[in-house]
């Protein structure tokens, strides 16, 4: 997670008069957004726009996902090339690189009116994102990766944080929307380089929960209450957000999935996901991760039968594989 914020305003002050063109300055009612991927993620990102003033024209394969973004304002349309073709900005939010690939040479791009700003939210592998906004500048559009961190309950508060990689011109247009949506945008270079920031951050996000489950379970096996353990590392060496926001033992802090039977949140099959893409990356570049292939794969194992669970579970594992160990 990256922190600290600046909000301004209320929502549709955010967009603060920035350009959306390449010359003519906008408020958000000028600005037509398309939006397409409206899941746990997408459909809260597309929500706050509408509540900001954008007219957000709104797909998603899943008839269940259309009906709530018909319920939050949104416009819905018959196809993500409709909607692209009336907008001024295109949002994507979908699960792979191969879905945004696929969407953009499959009548996206072509759809779209020259000079649109593509703006994916998707979190892919880097030489993905790159072949995306390769294939979108060679259909004279100004794309940007902007990949997010703060799962479903930031997305529905607007508190996300963006990661964003392109051109410093399609970064400072895409900022205004992307302020609506988060409380922290970071441009973190040329294309692809915001994926490169995300898979980075959830590499270290999955290590950390696996260090703190392990010292949760360990502490256990020594007589320390969870309680006495959270207290000393939480002011210690030991603080770490996995461990002070996003505790995974039920108790020190109420907020946390563990206090809700490991409801995502940020669903383990996601940080599986997130993990494979950082082991790919790591094997690719020649880097020796080896707490990062090793998460990976505890996460792959654990994710056969809790993908659903949220990823500070994996405690849940740790200390059951403990326990038969110890038998």
């Amino acid at each position: 997670m990256l922190r600290g914020s600046r909000r301004i305003g209320t929502r549709a002050r955010c967009a603060r008069n920035r350009t959306f063109g390449r010359t003519a300055m906008t408020q958000p009612q000028d600005t037509t957004v398309a939006f397409v991927g409206l899941g746990h993620m997408g459909g809260p990102m597309a929500a706050n726009l509408v509540k900001a003033g954008y007219k957000v024209l709104g797909f998603d394969l899943a008839p269940a996902a259309l009906e709530q973004a018909g319920k939050d304002g949104l416009t819905v349309v018959s196809s993500s090339d409709e909607g692209a073709s009336q907008a001024d900005v295109v949002i994507t939010m979908l699960p792979s690189g191969k879905h945004v690939i696929d969407l953009y040479n499959g009548g996206l791009l072509a759809s779209a009116k020259p000079g649109t700003l593509f703006i994916d939210s998707s979190t892919i592998d880097v030489a993905d994102a790159k072949t995306a906004a390769d294939a979108a500048v060679a259909a004279g559009h100004r794309p940007v990766d902007a990949p997010v961190s703060g799962g479903v309950s930031g997305a529905a508060a607007g508190t996300l944080a963006f990661m964003v990689g392109g051109p410093a011109e399609n970064f400072e247009a895409a900022k205004p929307l992307l302020d609506v949506m988060g409380a922290k945008v970071v441009h973190c270079g040329d294309a692809g380089v915001g994926q490169a920031a995300k898979i980075c951050n959830n590499m270290v996000l999955g290590i950390s929960m696996i260090a703190i489950s392990e010292a949760f379970v360990l502490g256990e096996k020594l007589g320390l209450s969870n309680q006495a353990f959270f207290d000393v590392a939480s002011n210690a060496s030991g603080q770490c957000w996995s461990l002070t926001t996003y505790c995974p033992v039920p108790g020190p802090v109420p907020t946390s999935p563990a206090n809700n039977d490991y409801q995502p949140g940020f669903a383990t099959a996601l940080m599986n996901k997130d993990l494979g893409l950082a082991a790919n990356a790591l094997q690719a570049n020649g880097v020796d991760g080896q707490l990062g292939l090793h998460a990976a794969e505890i996460y792959t194992r654990f994710m056969e039968e809790n993908g659903g669970k949220d990823f500070s579970a994996i405690v849940t594992d740790i200390r059951d594989r403990s326990n038969e160990a110890g038998k």
